[in-house]
Parts: C-alpha cells; structure tokens; sequence
C-alpha cells in the first residue's frame, strides 16, 4: 500500500512560489492583451468595412479551431526565428516569451466572441441616443457601447480567466517551468510525484473555486 509523505513540500514552496509567478505572468498577460486585442477584433467584425471584418472573422475561426497546445509549439518555434530577423539575437527567455504571445493571441480569440457577444448585447437606441447627442460613431462605440458591454460580459470575461489559467499547465511542452510544471519536476526528483501533484491540483482548485464564487456573485448582482 502506497505510503504518503508530504514533508518534501515545506523545501520546494520557494520553487512552487516562483512557478506560480510564471502561471500568473502567463495569465494576466494573455487576459490584459486579448481583452483589448479581443474587443478590437470584435469592433472589425461588427463594423461596415468588410474586408476588416472578413479578416477578424478568419482570424477568431482559426485560433477557435486548432488545439491550444499546437498553438504554444508554433509560437515556440516561430518567435525565436521571428527576434533573430528583427534584433539580430534571441531576447531573454525564449521561453517565456513564446508562451506569452502564443496565450495573448489565442486567448484573444475567444475574448473576442464574448466581446461581441457584450456589444451586442446593447440596445440600438442606445446607439441612436449617442448619434442624436452629435458623436461619432468611434465616440459613441467607446463611450456608451463598451463600457455597458464589459459591465454585461465581466463574468464571462472572469470564467475565461478561469480556464485560461488551468490552460497554462500546457507549457509543459516547451519545457517552461511554470507552477505544474515546477511540481511535477520537484516531485519526481524528489520521488514523491503522487504528493506534489495532489498539492498541485489542490492549489488549482483553491484558486479556482474562489474564483468561480465571484463570478457567481456577480451574475447574481447583475441579474437583479
């Protein structure tokens, strides 16, 4: 019967601790960038000039069709060659930096629908009401459209974060030592693998479920 031990946790937090730091850079990067990339994707698709929004719509449908860990491979070979072109040198941790672009533009696919879905979400007359006020078309989307948009769409903006930062685990791949990746290597040097993993999936599942309860409080809150 398999004994657990768990006292080789205490010595690796600081290890833990700097891949969680990686987990979270990953994260909050992909979620700032593919917000505003999103959204800007999601005004092209919802705007007059059609070769803007047959570009924006070929871009979402094709990040949305190919697996994300087939994306993070692409990125981790293309970034490399793409920086020797521009800077004539690979710029710090190739790594990190592929895994950053790669979440960024994938990420901002999907935030991309839930962006439309949030523009679309507002009423024409709101619309009407900022043209009949005197303001452009440009004013009147950045003005009254998004920011009743983001109010409508932040707990789906909050539940893609979620997964988001589940689906960092991914870069195990490329070798970037994240806070999964960080467990496994320091459990199986350790060879207490079954332990670390399950503190692993323990502090995903804190992270998470605390989450997941705001974005229930917030539906609640914006459903009255």
């Amino acid at each position: 019967m398999y004994e657990f031990d768990w006292t080789s946790i205490p010595g690796a937090i600081p290890l833990l601790a700097k891949g969680m730091l990686v987990t979270l850079e990953v994260t909050l990067t992909a979620i700032a960038v593919g917000i505003v990339w999103g959204t800007l994707l999601a005004v092209a698709r919802l705007g007059k000039n059609k070769v803007l929004a047959w570009l924006a719509a070929g871009y979402v449908n094709l990040f949305r069709s190919v697996p994300l860990v087939m994306v993070i491979l692409w990125f981790y070979l293309i970034v490399p060659q793409a920086l020797k072109a521009v800077f004539g040198e690979e710029i710090g941790d190739i790594r990190l930096t592929s895994a950053l672009v790669a979440f960024a533009l994938f990420e901002a696919a999907y935030y991309s629908e839930i962006a439309r879905a949030g523009i679309q979400s507002v009423t024409r007359g709101q619309v009407s009401a900022g043209l009949a006020l005197g303001l452009t078309p440009g004013q009147t989307m950045r003005l009254i459209v998004l920011p009743q948009a983001f109010r409508n769409m932040l707990p789906l903006l909050l539940t893609q974060a979620i997964i988001l930062f589940q689906d960092t685990s991914l870069v195990y791949v490329i070798g970037l030592s994240d806070f999964f990746g960080t467990s496994y290597k320091v459990g199986d040097r350790d060879g207490r693998l079954v332990e670390l993993l399950l503190f692993a999936g323990a502090v995903y599942f804190v992270i998470c479920f605390s989450v997941s309860r705001v974005v229930k409080h917030l539906q609640a809150r914006f459903s009255q």
